[in-house]
């Protein structure tokens, strides 16, 4: 197998990621801090037999990605924070219509306008569901460069084997930082769309693809069959776990924010605490199931400390996992701020006791 090692940005890597999955289509307006992409898409698609096409507004590129979805395509879109706002309404209909869409976020910080440095305050947005009703994107979160080509190429499948769209939560510091990348054929499977695509009704029964019902029956049904595939996504959650048996403090963090906590967790365990490392990256549906089973171990942990950049979002999340078996505390830094591993192991000390063990 012919591999090829680069250097390259974070969304670079993103969209080198999704050429490799075959997409064909992509539809965006740019914007902060996520140009590179679309720059790469309107390069290299053209090339391949497929499509770009920078809209007039996201609004325009969200609705035309929900049309080339509709027809089975391999279509994406991507943008930041305010852009990504912009596309909310039409989320809800792709999700409703089960259509297999991949959106990407490269997160900046707000709200409102805010600016292009660091921040997670997306995370609410992206896994409570950011559009009207009952429906949930598929999170995935890298945390560095070869994760984001990786998770990218992943989410295509995952968007056709749910028939779902799927959200690649990056963020400013992940996405324009660079990193070796390890350019490989990666198996990403493809699932059949023929009993369901709009692809002309020639010699077939004419299909309908809809989000509106206006029987409170079908409705009900339709919310009740998201929800069930919404629990069967629960297969595909990943997760990075660094605990041991002794750990009496887990340190929970995603994204850019990870990599300063698994620093940190790596240093403070050097020196004698008894703190392990865990880091969601599927951020919906979250890992609950493997942090409960964290609390079924006689000498389960006794704190939970979430570090994010936002003001505390995923810690909600972790304290629904832990269901008031631990302790869950709050580590936040405002979005742009990005603290150094020495900074967050001064607060992380301050949560804890060191062990018996604790070198001086």
């Amino acid at each position: 197998m012919k591999v090829k090692k680069i250097l390259a940005k974070g969304v670079e890597a993103i969209a080198l990621g999704a050429l490799e999955a075959d997409c064909k289509c992509y539809f965006g307006y740019p914007i902060t801090p996520q140009n590179e992409i679309p720059e790469i898409m309107a390069r290299e698609l053209p090339k391949r037999g497929g499509v770009f096409l920078q809209a007039e507004s996201e609004i325009a590129a969200i609705n035309m990605l929900l049309g080339a979805c509709a027809t089975g395509t391999r279509a994406m879109t991507s943008s930041s924070s305010p852009g990504i706002s912009l596309m909310c309404e039409t989320f809800s209909y792709i999700a409703a219509q089960e259509l297999p869409a991949v959106i990407v976020n490269v997160m900046r910080g707000g709200p409102g306008l805010g600016g292009i440095e660091a921040s997670q305050g997306d995370y609410f947005q992206a896994v409570k569901g950011s559009g009207h009703g009952d429906f949930h994107f598929l999170v995935l979160a890298p945390y560095n460069a070869q994760e984001a080509y990786e998770l990218t190429a992943k989410a295509f499948e995952l968007a056709e084997k749910y028939r779902n769209p799927v959200m690649i939560l990056s963020d400013a510091v992940l996405g324009q930082m660079k990193e070796p990348v390890v350019l490989k054929k990666l198996k990403i499977k493809k699932y059949p769309n023929e009993t369901w695509a709009l692809t002309g009704a020639k010699n077939r029964p004419s299909r309908i693809i809809r989000s509106l019902f206006l029987s409170s029956q079908e409705l009900k049904e339709r919310n009740l069959n998201l929800m069930k595939k919404y629990k069967k996504m629960e297969k595909d959650v990943l997760y990075e776990a660094k605990i041991e048996e002794e750990d009496q403090v887990i340190v929970v963090a995603f994204g850019s924010m990870a990599r300063i906590a698994k620093e940190t967790c790596i240093n403070l365990k050097k020196k004698g605490y008894p703190v392990g490392f865990f880091r969601p990256i599927t951020l919906f549906p979250f890992p609950s199931k493997a942090i409960k089973a964290l609390l079924k171990n006689e000498k389960k942990p006794k704190k939970f400390i979430v570090a994010e950049l936002n003001c505390g979002q995923m810690v909600e999340d972790v304290k629904l996992s832990v269901d008031g078996k631990a302790e869950v505390i709050s580590l936040f830094f405002p979005p742009s701020v990005i603290p150094f591993p020495e900074e967050l192991e001064k607060r992380i000390k301050k949560c804890i006791k060191p062990s018996s063990s604790q070198k001086v």
